[in-house]
């Protein structure tokens, strides 16, 4: 048995590839969820989500292999006016009490260009589940940090209409038009890393 085990050690250790790398982790401190949807038809209102967590598993042999699970805290939104966070956190847009996270779980990752990918997958916000694809600049080179990490980024940018989640809130203007735009822009910026060993 022991002859076993070390032979084991000695295969895993000797056949590149075989050894297990060290899992990538998200780096939520330099992540961020953020969105720009239109005010009165005049401007733009900018918003982010202050907890976002997930799962990244990168493949940086063949990026196709690579996945993307990431969950967002409804509740943490900040456009940094408290009453409306409150308004957007009720039943009238996110309903974060009966719905906490907002998700996207890719289905498949593809190559779109130099530097660029398309990563397609399953969003849903408020209970509702549609297929979007995000638009990926990067990944970036990668790089090592001060703590022997290895680093990697991308940013992810896709646009949806709210009304296909169930975010149907707005008001008439007298004048003509609607309090809040259908159509969401959405920014993820995402950091990655993996220990050394």
């Amino acid at each position: 048995m022991r002859k076993l085990s070390i032979l084991s050690v000695l295969l895993v250790l000797g056949v590149p590839g075989l050894a297990l790398a060290a899992p990538w982790e998200l780096d939520t401190a330099h992540s961020a969820a953020q969105f720009k949807v239109r005010h009165l038809m005049v401007s733009s209102v900018r918003g982010d989500f202050e907890k976002i967590a997930g799962t990244i598993h990168y493949d940086e042999q063949d990026i196709t292999k690579s996945s993307a699970d990431i969950s967002i805290d409804a509740a943490s939104i900040n456009t940094r006016v408290a009453k409306r966070d409150d308004h957007l956190r009720s039943a009238d847009f996110f309903d974060a009490a009966k719905y906490p996270k907002i998700t996207f779980k890719s289905k498949r990752i593809e190559k779109n260009g130099q530097g660029r990918l398309k990563a397609t997958g399953d969003l849903t916000i408020r209970g509702v589940t549609k297929e979007v694809t995000l638009d990926i600049e990067g990944p970036t080179p990668p790089i090592k940090d001060g703590q022997g990490n290895i680093r990697v980024g991308g940013q992810a940018t896709a646009r949806i209409n709210r009304k296909d989640f169930g975010l149907t809130w707005n008001q008439a203007l007298e004048a003509g038009g609607v309090v809040v735009g259908d159509d969401v822009d959405i920014v993820i910026d995402l950091e990655i890393f993996r220990k050394p060993g």
